[in-house]
């Protein structure tokens, strides 16, 4: 059994049973495992991770393990973490450090034990192992081969670290993958926020005023999936192309000051701070609901918020209630951390199934050297990764698609008709 921190290591076998079913949807990773599995390629590896530790992440840590790789683990969200789950994952050999609800500096403590295993690489969510690492562990720098990152929050953090010329190491963006953005940021958030607003809230959808911020792939799926449960969808956007879109798309757009006198539901999903702050919060009506799916707790004020309540009550699990001075009540979901994943189980199954497909080969990539030698950076999945992994997740649905004849591939090839 591997060394680790968890709740309770009884809990195991119920977390094993949640791992179990998550797996039987999992073709793609179940394709990589029994590609590698012979000639386990990362023998030697040393794998850092910070994800949001649910069924379908162990899939990918204890896949790692199988395939040869020493892997530490942490929860990337307090909430999201699951402490059967993890128990699990210790059974299975992982160095886990992690439980549901751990504090800011339990969270950032748990953080430094898992870069404490020496990683040569390193698979994150949200950047701050990758942050961590340059701030307080630059000793080990030299290390690592290089990390990926599955996150459009994190792509920002590390792009602007890249900027400021403070990244010291090669970074995969997992997130800007086409198997990544086009399936599991639209189809995989666009489910999951609902599930999560869903579960938690016990609300119907169709008929309310649905306000989305942030017309990125996140919320083009939100908006989509909130227009089929029969909701008046409307978008706030800072973007002239991605507001011009949400209009065409068959949604009104305003500012978010508008948007907040007739909006029921709110969901952000810009990775910014403050997009519904105290000038909002006054303006919206009785009993509205705000939720939040991008990576940070940042996107709602919840101080101002908190200065405005005169009272803070939790009737239900995974809401807070502000009651304002006037008796306005307002109410936020799972603390404004991911509604999808502090409410719910995150992604179906079938999403991170692509997902941390990608991982995993970006993994191997870093780890088998083909980032040596790179400039430290953020760096595209190649091709030659992206495309099989849809390729063999196709090939599990029985979908056969064309592929072009050699007279065709010519003709590509020339510019005279």
């Amino acid at each position: 059994m591997s060394e680790f921190e968890v709740k309770d290591i009884n809990l195991a076998e119920h977390g094993q049973k949640k791992i179990d079913w998550a797996w039987q949807y999992m073709p793609s990773m179940k394709f990589l495992y029994e590609k590698y599995k012979d000639t386990k390629p990362f023998t030697g590896a040393i794998i850092a991770a910070c994800l949001h530790l649910e069924a379908k992440t162990a899939n990918l840590l204890i896949t790692l393990t199988k395939l040869g790789a020493k892997v530490s683990a942490c929860g990337s969200n307090p909430l999201s973490t699951q402490d059967d789950v993890c128990a699990a994952l210790a059974k299975n050999g992982v160095h886990v450090h992690s439980h549901r609800g751990m504090s800011s500096d339990e969270y950032f403590g748990y953080v430094r034990k898992v870069l404490n295993y020496r990683p040569n690489v390193i698979i994150d969510d949200g950047a701050d192992l990758v942050a961590t690492l340059h701030q307080e562990f630059a000793d080990l720098i030299p290390n690592v081969k290089g990390a990926s990152e599955e996150t459009t929050s994190g792509v920002k953090r590390l792009r602007a670290m890249s900027n400021q010329g403070v990244l010291k190491i090669p970074v995969i963006d997992v997130n800007d993958a086409l198997s990544k953005y086009l399936f599991d940021n639209r189809y995989g958030t666009g489910q999951s926020v609902w599930d999560g607003f869903i579960r938690t809230t016990n609300m119907i959808v169709a008929g309310k005023t649905v306000v989305i911020a942030g017309y990125g792939w996140c919320g083009r799926g939100a908006a989509m999936r909130a227009a089929g449960f029969g909701a008046h969808v409307v978008v706030t956007e800072i973007d002239p192309h991605k507001a011009c879109e949400a209009l065409m798309d068959g949604f009104r757009v305003m500012s978010m000051d508008e948007a907040a006198k007739i909006g029921d539901i709110f969901l952000t999903f810009t990775g910014n701070i403050h997009v519904i702050r105290r000038e909002h919060i006054e303006k919206m009506k009785n009993g509205v609901i705000l939720g939040n799916a991008g990576h940070f707790d940042v996107e709602i004020s919840k101080p101002d918020l908190e200065s405005l309540a005169v009272k803070i009550e939790r009737l239900r699990d995974n809401i807070d209630t502000y009651v304002m001075q006037d008796g306005r009540r307002i109410n936020l979901l799972g603390e404004g951390r991911l509604t999808n994943l502090a409410c719910a189980d995150g992604h179906p199954i079938e999403i991170m199934d692509l997902s941390f497909s990608l991982q995993l080969e970006a993994a191997l990539s870093v780890f088998t050297g083909k980032m040596d030698g790179k400039a430290a950076g953020l760096y595209p999945v190649p091709m030659e990764i992206d495309r099989p992994v849809m390729e063999s997740k196709l090939a599990a649905l029985g979908v056969k698609i064309d592929a072009m004849t050699d007279e065709q591939i010519e003709y590509m090839k020339g510019w005279q008709e």
